[in-house]
């Protein structure tokens, strides 16, 4: 068995081949659908958070993509106006308004990723439950470490 260093840098690998598949999958969605990096970054942030059950607001997107408030807006106003994402009124909060997929974006994500979703499912069912909550748990430490060494640069 490979020491504890090579475990940690054969993960890291890994999950940098992961990233860059990923990213090359975006970036055809993207290409398809005449989407922008920024565009494809905000609705892949406005997923991720409303998955979470943690809707984000424009100001919060403009900060992790680096945008302006003006460009932000810009961004905001197309993705809206082509049905990728919609603005709700925040129940904590009526006058701040947050981001969240909308039914024809959510309808083109599907169609496009619906296969990849397939192909995993069926990738992933040759591992054991208890292999997969494992996989979860690392993966979720991970995220965990790249959000608070991101926070250092964020003043």
């Amino acid at each position: 068995m490979p020491d504890r260093a090579q475990l940690e840098t054969s993960l890291s690998s890994a999950i940098r081949a992961l990233t860059a598949e990923s990213e090359q999958i975006g970036r055809i969605f993207a290409g398809q659908h005449n989407l922008g990096a920024n565009d494809f970054q905000a609705l892949l942030r406005v997923m991720v958070a409303d998955s979470a059950g943690e809707p984000t607001t424009a100001g919060r997107l403009a900060a992790s993509l680096g945008l302006t408030s003006a460009a932000m807006t810009y961004l905001v106003d197309r993705m809206v106006a082509s049905g990728h994402i919609r603005r709700e009124p925040d129940p904590q909060d009526r006058r701040r308004l947050t981001l969240h997929y909308d039914k024809r974006g959510m309808e083109l994500a599907r169609e496009f990723f619906g296969p990849l979703g397939d192909l995993t499912h069926e990738t992933l069912s040759g591992f054991a439950d208890e292999d997969l909550i494992t996989a979860e748990r690392v993966l979720n430490a991970l995220i965990e470490a790249m959000v608070k060494y991101s926070a250092e640069f964020e003043g």
